[in-house]
């Protein structure tokens, strides 16, 4: 008897399953490039800037917080030089549409930033008199405005609520607002006038609206010789440029489990229409020197006016590879970059080419659902690592196919408490560049639809603060006043600049941003963002 109870219990002993253990690694994401793929090469003499359609949308249904970060299909803008670009010198213009840490108040559509980064990461700015103004006051003066139709945010420009898949047209191109200088900050040191200026094409405004001066890049040349004649405000733009979408940061989280690992993406969107296709990026344009700087530069002298229409003729249009081309990786804190596992891309998307100026993506309907109301395509949020002979990779697979034990199924990454925002200020001291010489009314106050209220003032466009330091004189500032007025007069905000898409319809800004000037100052005054803080209560289109 005492033989056959030890087997009994031995038996039963074996027969216990094994409790799965699951382990969440921390610190899960996914990021990576999306590379659009061009043809042919630009010919270097189109090299007086560039112009684009960008696909607005929002790359994540619900906001997950502030580590979120990721760019929209866009490009950098860097001085072209002879040969490889000198050792240790980043400089460029980079912005475009997308969501950053810094952003205070959070949209589910994109927002626009300028993106313009000085020597080596020194000085950055992302919108007119947006800067730190306690540690890094100078970047905030690094831009001026010259619309007096267009508010511009210390957080970005915000695009109406509804957003998604509508064309967001801009571009840079340089106009020669000032005189080149034989002098930097009183030194021996010449500065170019090359004023890179933001063109942006949308349905409800058209037409320039800033520009970085000259003293943005080539201060830094004042303090190191090695830098003199390199820096944008004195050479031309590369005209081959990378066109991608760079995401920094996705919500993901990755779980290890007896039978293999497993991950969770957040649910990733792409706009989409009802043939389950996407067009991203649409008429890629580079321009030489005759499209626009030589004949305004002419008009600027006394010859004919230019109606600032960027004709076809001086204009060179890239077209696209039919080719899907990324490297967003899926991984979580801890894990070596030798194996960290692409997402499969090439499982879920198609290029799509519907005429040679457009981009986009046909979308696998195996894998990729149907969001709502048909009008965007959704990424699978689970998957599986598979370990080939040559790399690890990740296979989508259903909700139902993953362990409950992983625990991936009740992870929430949208549960962030709501936090109010701390205001964007300017200095506001009496004797500040704000307000000596000061405004010439205001102030005025314009709710937008990210739940901020911005306040502003109208300035007389030479007393604007971004030119009083930008080591101009009071000559050079008044020949910049009356070429800003020249432009003013002709180049409204309802007439067209930039070449029309060929594909889709155009985005629309947020209308509160869209201002009247005040009787007697539509010429020759801007609009200055002097705050932007929270309203006070939630509106459409935030999270």
């Amino acid at each position: 008897m005492k033989r056959l109870a030890a087997l009994v219990v031995g038996v039963v002993f074996v027969a216990l399953p094994l409790p799965a253990q699951a382990q969440v690694l921390p610190g899960g994401q996914a990021d990576g490039y999306m590379i659009i793929p061009t043809r042919p090469r630009v010919p270097r003499n189109f090299d007086a800037g560039f112009s684009i359609y960008s696909a607005a949308w929002p790359l994540l249904l619900r906001y997950p917080g502030n580590q979120f970060q990721s760019g929209l299909c866009g490009t950098w803008m860097s001085a072209q030089h002879a040969g490889k670009r000198p050792k240790n010198l980043y400089s460029d213009i980079e912005g475009g549409l997308g969501w950053w840490r810094g952003t205070r108040f959070p949209t589910a559509a994109p927002k626009f930033h300028l993106g313009g980064v000085a020597y080596n990461w020194h000085r950055i700015i992302d919108a007119p008199y947006s800067a730190d103004w306690k540690h890094n006051p100078r970047a905030g003066y690094g831009v001026a405005q010259l619309s007096p139709w267009l508010l511009f945010p210390p957080d970005g420009l915000t695009l109406k609520p509804g957003t998604n898949g509508q064309l967001f047209g801009y571009g840079y191109l340089a106009l020669p607002l000032t005189d080149p200088q034989a002098t930097t900050n009183g030194k021996h040191v010449p500065m170019g006038n090359h004023c890179w200026t933001l063109f942006i094409n949308t349905r409800n405004f058209k037409g320039p609206v800033c520009f970085f001066t000259p003293y943005f890049w080539n201060r830094s040349a004042s303090t190191r010789p090695r830098l003199v004649g390199k820096l944008l405000d004195s050479r031309w733009a590369l005209a081959n440029k990378a066109y991608q979408m760079e995401t920094q940061y996705l919500p993901a989280a990755v779980s290890k489990i007896n039978n293999g690992t497993y991950a969770r993406l957040g649910q990733v969107s792409f706009p989409a229409d009802s043939k389950g296709r996407s067009v991203l990026l649409n008429r890629l344009m580079c321009y030489s020197r005759k499209a626009l700087w030589g004949p305004v530069k002419i008009w600027f002298n006394g010859g004919p006016a230019v109606s600032g229409k960027l004709g076809l003729s001086q204009a060179f249009e890239q077209t696209f590879s039919p080719v899907v081309w990324s490297t967003w990786k899926l991984y979580a804190r801890g894990i070596p970059k030798s194996q960290r596992a692409r997402l499969p891309w090439q499982h879920f998307a198609q290029a799509f080419l519907p005429d040679p100026a457009s981009y986009g993506f046909i979308w696998n309907k195996q894998l990729v659902r149907t969001g709502p109301y048909g009008t965007c395509a959704l990424l699978p949020r689970f998957y599986k690592l598979l370990d080939t002979n040559k790399q690890a990779k990740w296979q989508a697979v259903h909700s139902a196919q993953v362990p409950d034990g992983t625990k991936l199924k009740a992870i929430n990454f949208y549960g962030r408490k709501w936090r109010h925002p701390k205001p964007y200020t300017t200095p506001d001291g009496p004797n500040s560049s704000f307000k000596q010489p000061g405004p010439a009314a205001g102030p005025f106050y314009a709710h937008l639809s990210d739940g901020s209220v911005v306040t502003y003032y109208w300035y007389r466009f030479e007393d604007q603060p971004a030119l009083l330091h930008a080591d101009l004189s009071q000559a050079e500032r008044d020949k910049m006043q009356t070429r800003a007025e020249m432009i003013q007069r002709l180049w409204t905000k309802n007439r067209q600049y930039l070449p029309p898409p060929t594909q889709g319809t155009l985005a629309d800004l947020d209308p509160a941003q869209v201002v009247t000037p005040p009787k007697g100052l539509a010429i020759g005054y801007v609009p200055i963002v002097t705050r932007q803080q929270w309203a006070g209560k939630r509106m459409a289109g935030q999270q």
